[in-house]
């Protein structure tokens, strides 16, 4: 029983030590002197909600976003119900809300001062992306977000792919394993024929791009993602860590950053490297100068280590409906403003 007893508080004392060494494994995120002139966001479903919010809180600093999956700013109005049915699967008796309802809403954030002058967007793109199997989220929705932003951008700087045999999902020809085109399966990461979304859509939003390296070359990496967020990240349903891929010549300074949003379910947690490895972007950012940042949030189940907040996010989703509190849309969102922070440090200036 004594030999038990010893054996098991042994066995305790290296579960916590281990605990504690994965807690803190994790290197800061680099100072690498990066160019915010040309900063592009992109995400998937919820990911995609969240590279437009990002966008129009900061449209200042945001030159384009990609959407795969994802509807207009704002759509939820801080409403679970809403974001359920209206901005997922609209109906006769959830009808998305008008072009000028979401404007009229994003022109009231903006003159209160919690989002960037809305005219910012004027100069920006946008790359839309739908699938005619996508049973999430309905191509009506991303048409929507194609209209919204078409308040303020030109016919020519918006441009909407519909593939009719694509599911809902990222779609890739970097993951040697993803699924077939029309699955909506784990991990929502899909091969239809060569489309390259990843490369369509950063082609789109910078300009002519050298191809993507045949095999990728650069660093990916974990990073401590809690010295971004005020109060302990899983308050806000991050990750601990995020990821963050650095081409051999981002070390000197000077390269674009890109902003990766992972969907629902498809966080670290959930699958790995999966979506950081296989989304596609990484061979692109290698051979043009790119840094892309891959933010993570956690699954939540109401309550968490650590935390005195009540947060559900069990599927790991970015916060487009209000889940983290109701600045969740705008610069002051915990979400948004982690994000910025970050961006600011890989631009800070290189350490000696």
């Amino acid at each position: 029983m004594n030999t038990a007893a010893t054996a098991l508080r042994s066995l305790s004392t290296a579960v916590i030590v281990l605990t504690l060494r994965s807690a803190s494994a994790a290197a800061p995120l680099p100072a690498l002197g990066a160019d915010l002139s040309q900063l592009t966001v992109s995400g998937v479903s919820s990911g995609g909600y969240m590279a437009v919010q990002f966008q129009v809180a900061h449209s200042k600093l945001v030159r384009g976003a990609g959407v795969i999956a994802g509807g207009p700013y704002d759509c939820a109005e801080g409403s679970t119900r809403l974001a359920l049915t209206r901005c997922m699967s609209p109906s006769s008796w959830a009808a998305l809300p008008s072009v000028a309802e979401l404007r009229a809403r994003a022109e009231a954030l903006a003159g209160a001062g919690r989002i960037d002058p809305l005219d910012n967007l004027r100069d920006d793109q946008a790359w839309l992306f739908s699938g005619g199997k996508d049973d999430t989220v309905a191509t009506a929705v991303v048409d929507r977000l194609a209209a919204f932003y078409g308040q303020w951008m030109t016919p020519a700087a918006i441009r909407f792919v519909k593939l009719p045999e694509a599911g809902h999902a990222m779609i890739s020809v970097a993951d040697p394993q993803a699924n077939p085109c029309a699955s909506a399966q784990s991990p929502y990461i899909n091969r239809c024929g060569d489309f390259d979304a990843a490369g369509e859509m950063l082609t789109h939003l910078l300009g002519p791009l050298l191809p993507p390296t045949a095999t990728t070359q650069g660093e990916l990496a974990g990073f401590d993602q809690r010295p971004f967020v005020d109060g302990p990240a899983i308050d806000a349903s991050l990750a601990n860590e995020g990821y963050l891929f650095v081409p051999p010549a981002c070390h000197a300074g000077a390269c674009r950053i890109h902003v990766a949003f992972h969907g629902c379910r498809q966080s670290a947690a959930q699958i790995g490297r999966r979506f950081v490895e296989g989304a596609g972007y990484n061979g692109w950012a290698a051979s043009n100068r790119i840094i892309v940042l891959y933010p993570q949030v956690a699954p939540r189940y109401g309550a968490a280590m650590g935390s005195w907040k009540w947060l559900n996010n069990p599927f790991a989703c970015w916060d487009w409906w209000g889940y983290s509190g109701n600045d969740y849309p705008t610069r002051q969102g915990p979400q948004i403003n982690a994000v910025r922070t970050m961006i600011e440090r890989l631009a800070a200036p290189r350490q000696p």
